[in-house]
């Protein structure tokens, strides 16, 4: 199982959110290229990368911020925020992205998704955000009346390489990771699931890996990391035993 260390951008500067709302965004430094750089000498060969900006506007918002990630960073990054055209997935793979992270275009454009997955072999993650079972877009400010699962069978047989779920209600909480409905989901497609929401420490991490023989492929984790909670190290030497 992988461990994504997350470095989400809100004006060029390293940030979590409490349940997606913008206005409740803790700063975490203002060099995120040197953030990425301590990830990797913690052991990281990935790296979870959100334009948060971008998520809201549509479009790459802290583009000098993430060029400068993937100049940094020597493993491989996972890009999200406001990717919803041809141009911005090629323009990203063209600078080093190894992932592009589709959430708003998965709901209101699928084919398009599938023809970018279908491009981009191994390239493309869909996200699937959920607020109370549904799936919610345009930065988590919009929920939609479609269920996480029956949008997540959308793609099986596409070429998407994962899902990514997140429960929104636990963002940023320190709560713990929503086990059960990340689980659930995994065993119900056929398309390997990254975790994402309230990583508090450890035991997350340790339950999550228990359930990689499911279709648990990775975990990202953000505050978690940010405030000393859960070591990187020790996370991702827990998440390869699992």
């Amino acid at each position: 199982m992988i461990v994504f260390p997350a470095i989400d951008l809100k004006g060029g500067q390293v940030v979590r959110l409490a349940e997606g709302d913008m206005a409740r965004a803790t700063v975490y430094g203002d060099n995120p290229a040197a953030q990425a750089m301590l990830f990797a000498e913690a052991g990281s060969q990935f790296l979870h990368v959100v334009d948060l900006d971008g998520s809201f506007a549509g479009r790459a918002e802290n583009h000098e911020a993430v060029e400068a990630i993937i100049e940094a960073f020597p493993g491989h990054v996972q890009l999200g925020g406001g990717i919803r055209t041809r141009e911005a997935v090629e323009g990203w793979f063209d600078l080093g992205v190894s992932r592009v992270v589709m959430g708003s275009a998965a709901l209101k454009d699928p084919e398009f998704v599938k023809d970018m997955a279908r491009e981009f072999p191994g390239g493309i993650v869909v996200a699937v955000d959920a607020r109370d079972g549904m799936v919610a877009t345009e930065g988590w400010s919009d929920v939609s009346d479609v269920e996480v699962v029956d949008l997540a069978r959308r793609f099986e047989d596409a070429g998407v390489a994962s899902l990514l779920f997140t429960d929104i209600g636990r963002d940023g909480l320190l709560q713990g990771v929503n086990i059960d409905a990340t689980v659930e989901l995994a065993r119900r497609v056929d398309i390997p699931v990254i975790a994402s929401g309230g990583v508090k420490g450890l035991d997350d991490i340790h339950i999550l890996a228990l359930h990689a023989h499911e279709g648990i492929e990775g975990v990202i984790t953000g505050r978690a990391l940010y405030e000393g909670r859960l070591d990187l190290a020790a996370a991702i030497a827990m998440a390869r035993r699992g």
